[in-house]
């Protein structure tokens, strides 16, 4: 398994989804790897500890489920009026 990012390890070799990221549990890391490959601008693993400091939503493993994510910002957004 050498390469595998951790939360492409987790299922076993073999299984169904094996290597597939679960985008309702994502490790930090990988979050961050995921976003900025989608969204189009760098985004780093600070960047999103500095929003689960200032409230944004983990499981209770301290993995990011990202739509939960993605419904934080929003709401953070309108709070701002942006």
């Amino acid at each position: 398994m050498s390469g595998a990012a951790p939360s492409e390890s987790r299922t076993a070799p073999g299984a169904p989804g094996a290597g597939a990221l679960n985008p309702a549990a994502l490790p930090v890391t990988d979050a961050a790897r995921v976003l900025s490959r989608a969204g189009g601008f760098p985004v780093s693993e600070e960047m999103l500890r500095a929003d689960i400091d200032a409230g944004a939503p983990t499981n209770a493993d301290g993995t990011m489920n990202l739509v939960h994510y993605a419904a934080w910002l929003v709401r953070e957004m309108s709070g701002r009026g942006d």
